[in-house]
């Protein structure tokens, strides 16, 4: 028995990772921020939106509910395919953006939890894109070697013999 077989029992098995569901957190996070960018901008009380921001929010909470991505979806203010058409994914990046300021003094806790998740999945689609394009390199190389062995002409190992 080799030292990394008895290293290997000793240290506790690694667990496989868990998907999470992160909707409620994000769900509460952009209630939060809605609140925040209401009160600031259209100077509603402490918890109460008004009628734009109640349809801009409503309107959000359903496609989160449903989201193509299910349990393991993105943050949507970073997702790559916002489900919500333009004018409303613009107006929740907006909103999202100017309460996420707004928070920072009310809730800051959200605001470095939320950063912090954000980060990961910036770092999560950083690996993402660097796998893939590992594997598109190892395609093009393959692909080169292979036409550069169609491409070579093989030797002729006959002699022509003189008669």
């Amino acid at each position: 028995m080799s030292i990394l077989d008895k290293i290997k029992k000793i240290l506790p098995k690694r667990k496989e990772p868990e998907l999470k569901n992160n909707t409620p957190k994000e769900r509460e996070n952009i209630r939060k921020t809605f609140g925040a960018y209401c009160k600031a901008n259209h100077g509603t009380e402490e918890g109460k939106l008004c009628p734009k921001c109640t349809a801009l929010l409503t309107q959000v909470m359903l496609k989160i509910q449903r989201c193509p991505y299910g349990i393991g979806k993105p943050l949507c203010d970073l997702c790559e395919t916002p489900c919500m058409g333009e004018t409303v994914t613009k107006d929740f990046r907006n909103v999202m953006n100017a309460g996420r300021k707004k928070m920072r003094l009310s809730h800051p806790l959200t605001v470095v939890r939320h950063k912090l998740a954000s980060m990961g999945m910036e770092y999560a689609k950083m690996q993402r894109d660097k796998k893939s394009t590992d594997k598109q390199k190892e395609q093009e190389v393959k692909m080169r070697e292979k036409i550069a062995n169609a491409t070579r002409s093989p030797k002729k190992s006959k002699r022509k013999k003189k008669h």
